[in-house]
């Protein structure tokens, strides 16, 4: 397939999308997306400012009170023809995403395109369903009920890695409550997000309810953040950064939601299917080209199936084709930029002096990001390439003993966003469910998400939860209403105050 695409002059003058108007930054700083695979500029554009962040603010609380005073019918009935049209136009979509970040065409048009439709449906559909707790009569005398209403306006950050996924599970969820979001894509990948603001407004969802900054993280991004306008903050990213994040959003006392880094165990037990762990292994931390905060990055198999463990993802590692992401055979692309795939590379190199690479660990010739999937065996538990968050391709194995020894070494991290367990016993299984510190444990498989369930994690992986129902916890006040029911004027609780009984 050709990898060109059309129209990438509108993205230059309309990098912000601001009260259902595409429009160019007015920083004056003029950023360049590049395609990691080749390594040749995609367009040029100008960096929000502080003024665009002003206003995308602006427009959305203008917006609020009509959307906010939708009924849940009007915003659903908007919401399914967004998903309606995103379907329609799901080539386009997969083709930018894989032109902005190098993803293989094959993930884009099965991964990512149809999971956004599935999450914009979903969330049509449970803009129908935002209730609270049923009336009753809890004191004697009244009636209480709970209401769940918009927060207002969301000030949301999403990352370079899944950018129209990330930009969908940011907007659904706050607008299907009612709230309305400004959004900062990563400046790396402002294409589907910018696309996905425009099919909004195409859609019939009113203007300023969806807008888009494209800006530096350290002016619009921070800026944002701490607009005294924005009511709540979500943003996905490194741990590093949501601690800055968090810094500054508590300091004007928003509500937070925090996706942040991970380091996913992939545990497998003496019974395991030595087959389903060994390709579940390599799928699990391939994916996207190992950028995925659930990525399967440390493998811990319990000793008896460990040498033929490692011998069989060695093997499958060799057969995965790396090259054009526009190519149909390719099985992998490369990492976001030269900078990310320098970046593992250094991880790598630095293990070799206490660790083995059993294959991989080197760039492939061209002028792409690419590195090859590579498979660290021999490192000690307390070691870099075990604990820090690589985000490339690298999977490190490490052997354990008894199932405690395993469970353990799955929670010795600061991480706790997502873990998998591989065995045939439903008593293990359980048991690593309970145990294993993580916001998704899956067992005997490794990656799939839907939906209608929650993703979020623990530790210093973050707090909240995105997609499901249980996002609406995020993106709505609960407020509880009390009716008298006696109309009595003087009360017998008002003796506590003053007067007699």
């Amino acid at each position: 397939m050709d990898n060109s695409f059309q129209g990438l002059d509108r993205f230059a003058a309309g990098a912000q999308y601001i009260g259902g108007r595409p429009r160019p930054g007015t920083s004056g700083r003029v950023h360049t997306v590049v395609d990691p695979a080749t390594g040749e500029k995609v367009l040029d554009y100008v960096l929000a400012s502080t003024a665009d962040v002003d206003d995308a603010v602006a427009a959305a609380r203008d917006a609020l009170p009509g959307w906010a005073g939708a009924t849940p019918g009007e915003r659903s009935d908007a919401m399914h023809r967004f998903a309606a049209l995103l379907a329609e136009r799901a080539e386009d979509f997969a083709h930018a995403e894989s032109l902005q970040c190098g993803k293989p065409i094959r993930l884009t048009r099965e991964f990512d395109v149809p999971g956004t439709v599935d999450n914009t449906a979903f969330f049509a559909g449970a803009a129908r369903h935002l209730q609270g707790q049923s009336a009753g009569e809890y004191s004697a005398d009244h009636t209480s009920y709970v209401r769940r209403e918009p927060i207002g306006v969301i000030g949301s950050i999403a990352p370079w890695n899944y950018p129209l996924q990330m930009a969908a599970w940011k907007v659904l969820p706050a607008i299907a409550a009612g709230n309305t979001i400004v959004l900062k894509p990563a400046e790396l990948t402002p294409l589907t997000s910018l696309m996905f603001a425009s099919a909004a407004t195409q859609a019939g969802i009113p203007d300023g309810v969806v807008n888009i900054v494209t800006g530096a993280g350290r002016d619009a991004g921070e800026h944002l953040v701490g607009h005294p306008d924005v009511a709540m903050t979500s943003f996905t990213g490194s741990t590093a950064v949501g601690r800055r994040v968090a810094g500054i959003a508590t300091s004007t006392v928003k509500r937070l939601h925090l996706e942040l880094g991970g380091k996913a165990p992939f545990v497998v037990f003496d019974d395991a299917d030595p087959e389903a762990a060994a390709h579940g292994a390599v799928a699990g931390a391939l994916i996207n080209t190992g950028q995925d905060c659930t990525a399967a990055t440390r493998a811990y198999v319990q000793r008896p199936l460990y040498d033929a463990f490692v011998e069989q993802v060695a093997d499958l590692m060799a057969t995965v084709r790396v090259g054009d992401p526009f190519d149909e055979d390719t099985d992998l692309g490369p990492l976001i930029s030269h900078a990310q795939r320098d970046r593992v590379a250094a991880f790598v190199d630095r293990a070799r002096a206490y660790a083995t690479v059993v294959t991989g660990g080197v760039a492939p010739g061209g002028g792409g990001a690419h590195y090859r999937p590579t498979l660290i065996t021999g490192a000690a538990q307390d070691s870099e390439i075990v604990q820090a968050e690589i985000f490339g391709p690298v999977l490190v194995v490490l052997p354990f003993d008894s199932d405690e020894e395993g469970l353990a070494l799955a929670n010795d991290t600061p991480y706790g966003l997502a873990a998998s367990a591989w065995t045939r016993d439903v008593y293990r299984a359980g048991r690593a469910t309970r145990e294993i510190k993580a916001g998704c444990v899956w067992i005997n498989d490794h990656i799939p998400i839907i939906s209608e369930m929650p993703h979020g994690g623990y530790k210093a992986s973050g707090f909240g939860k995105d997609m499901s129902t249980y996002s609406f916890e995020e993106y709505t006040q609960v407020k509880h209403v009390m009716y008298d029911n006696t109309a009595v004027a003087r009360k017998a609780w008002h003796r506590t105050i003053f007067g007699d009984r």
